[in-house]
């Protein structure tokens, strides 16, 4: 029989977001390159190997929200969704989770060079499914990887400008309007 906390019964409830937590807690402790799947485990109450049916490493945790939407976006764009209605259904309702609290505490985590190593995979995907948008839309290719290249930086800069405003700051579509707004207003020769 599995025993919680030395009683028996059920195991511990385990979610995705309460090892996203403990991996937070254990980040600010001891820094992101210190901690471990199995230190990240151990703190949630699990196996290293149960991790694995929650995420798939400890980027998986901080990330793995917005990945979602992201695929989101890209099933909207593959259906003939504009790409700035898709953009904005990656921000709209965007929760403040683990990801904020990495990026707003990033040098107490000791996070930064993963965080940019890391959005640099989740801009470029952004850009891509922009750009395949863009080219259905008529674009010729190089001009519409280009311009996705802008989608993918606005669309980071809007959760990076979000996440460090704090609580309290407008929601992520407000960051993102004026991100697009920037890409409006860029001029083109």
């Amino acid at each position: 029989m599995a025993t919680t906390g030395g009683r028996p019964g059920r195991p511990k409830a385990i979610s995705r977001e309460m090892l996203a937590e403990a991996a937070c807690e254990l980040f600010l402790e001891q820094g992101h390159d210190a901690t471990s799947v199995t230190d990240i485990a151990t703190r949630a109450g699990i196996s290293r190997s149960s991790f694995f049916n929650y995420a798939s490493s400890k980027a998986d945790l901080l990330w793995g929200s917005l990945d979602e939407r992201i695929a989101g976006a890209g099933a909207g764009v593959d259906d003939g969704v504009p790409i700035d209605e898709a953009l904005r259904a990656i921000a709209t309702d965007f929760a403040p989770g683990t990801l904020a609290l990495a990026i707003g505490n990033a040098e107490a985590m000791r996070i930064a060079d993963d965080l940019e190593r890391e959005a640099a995979v989740r801009m470029w995907r952004i850009a891509q499914i922009s750009a395949r948008a863009l080219r259905r839309g008529g674009a010729e290719r190089l001009a519409a990887e280009v311009r996705g290249g802008a989608y993918g930086a606005a669309m980071m800069s809007a959760i990076w400008s979000w996440a460090s405003a704090g609580a309290g700051s407008a929601p992520p579509a407000a960051h993102l309007d004026r991100c697009l707004a920037a890409i409006a207003e860029t001029p083109s020769r």
